[in-house]
């Protein structure tokens, strides 16, 4: 089906792999006072429109409310797939609404079909893994969101934060668990969560689960789980190297490859420059331009947590209102820098690579490179932060001589040139 062919299959025909059950009326909240007639969005050749799934009014309304209109190629992609019930293996840069595509699909479905006869607590219907804790959270923060005209139930487990607390939104019926791996096996093993029940299984930032050393951890939790034939499985990772592919040949059944290529066609929003400095006169620059250029809302990424902590001590100092995101500061704090950030209290945010994935805040006018990464795919990621759903970004990167090898790494990887130029006078006095 390509991807301006916007016939919808019946709704009869919808997730094979599941017996139909009868629809639980009361799980959508009443919406007698909002209809479909109050969200026109005019079809567009060769674009999706949420409208064109037949997707339950409760969960359209939410749609509607987070401002989104068509959907972005993967969520077009990967949904052709999901409500019908298969499984997906999805290739996707942060940024490009994966979230979004696999909590509309098991939203949906949950709409449309009661929970098992005699659910107990702290037994979820679906469970979604992902590497890190903010990344956990904000999945958590945007199912609350999708599911807000509805009566399902999210919660989240993530170490790092109150044990106790967590536990005492196990002893409630779920329908949505979102986890790091290391705290859901601390609760699976005291026999606080049954993951026997799980219908639909996400796996988020495979690729990156694998980096940190998660796969043995994540292959436990899968064990917990029904058969991967009585489930739906998604698995999302940001490259497909032989190793993630192996992975979702075991854990997936017959799953549609949906892949949306890094390239700077992604970008298009974001105005990427290259600032040719001095690694010694890097600090003045940075100062100067987030002095001069009036930037409300940016993120600047350095590759050690000692040179962010030096850098957020240098802002600070002369008076700007910025803070620090690294693997330094605790987790309670981390969580309350982000909302600072996001509420607009912190106007510059200094972060190693730990918020350059997964992480979404809007409007973030500006990305700053500090130094280059050493990885060419943390650079898309990190200049994703910004130019996100349409609004326009910056992205400045510094190239000292201790960038000069990364640089052309990462146009190979984007198979594309950068700009480069030196800084204006003005920015280096």
């Amino acid at each position: 089906m390509s991807e301006s062919d916007n016939t919808q299959a019946p709704a009869q025909n919808r997730r094979p792999k599941r017996r139909r059950r009868k629809p639980r009326k009361s799980q959508s909240r009443n919406t007698s006072n909002w209809s479909l007639k109050q969200f026109q969005v005019e079809p567009v050749a060769g674009r999706w429109r949420f409208h064109d799934f037949d997707l339950p009014t409760s969960l359209m309304r939410a749609i509607q409310a987070e401002g989104f209109e068509y959907c972005t190629p993967i969520q077009a992609e990967a949904l052709k797939h999901t409500l019908l019930g298969g499984d997906v293996v999805g290739k996707a840069q942060t940024g490009t609404g994966k979230t979004a595509a696999f909590l509309i699909s098991m939203l949906a479905y949950f709409l449309e079909e009661e929970a098992p006869d005699g659910q107990k607590p702290g037994t979820p219907r679906a469970l979604i893994v992902a590497p890190t804790r903010e990344l956990a959270l904000q999945i958590e923060k945007d199912a609350k969101a999708l599911s807000r005209f509805t009566s399902l139930h999210v919660a989240s487990v993530v170490g790092g934060m109150d044990y106790q607390k967590q536990r005492d939104q196990l002893s409630k019926n779920l329908d949505i668990l979102v986890a790091t791996p290391g705290r859901l096996l601390d609760f699976q093993q005291k026999r606080d969560i049954d993951l026997s029940q799980v219908e639909v299984l996400v796996l988020d930032e495979a690729d990156r689960m694998l980096s940190m050393g998660f796969i043995p951890d994540v292959k436990r939790i899968i064990r917990y789980t029904p058969k991967r034939e009585e489930r739906q499985t998604f698995l999302f990772s940001a490259t497909f190297t032989p190793d993630i592919l192996g992975l979702s040949e075991q854990w997936t059944q017959n799953p549609a490859h949906v892949e949306i290529e890094v390239t700077t066609d992604n970008a298009a929003n974001i105005d990427q420059r290259v600032y040719l400095v001095g690694d010694s006169e890097k600090r003045k620059l940075l100062f100067n331009l987030v002095r001069q250029e009036a930037m409300e809302r940016v993120i600047v990424f350095g590759n050690r947590r000692d040179l962010v902590r030096e850098l957020d001590q240098m802002l600070r100092d002369q008076g700007i209102n910025a803070a620090m995101l690294s693997g330094d500061v605790p987790q309670n704090q981390r969580i309350k820098t982000l909302e600072r950030f996001r509420e607009g209290e912190v106007t510059v945010l200094v972060a190693t690579d730990v918020a350059g994935r997964g992480i979404h805040i809007e409007d973030v006018s500006h990305v700053i490179n500090f130094t280059l990464p050493e990885d060419p795919e943390d650079y898309v990621h990190r200049i994703g932060r910004t130019g996100r759903a349409g609004a326009k970004g910056v992205s400045i990167s510094f190239v000292g001589e201790e960038d000069a090898f990364s640089l052309p790494e990462i146009e190979n990887y984007i198979n594309g040139k950068l700009p480069c130029e030196h800084p204006p006078e003005s920015m280096m006095s």
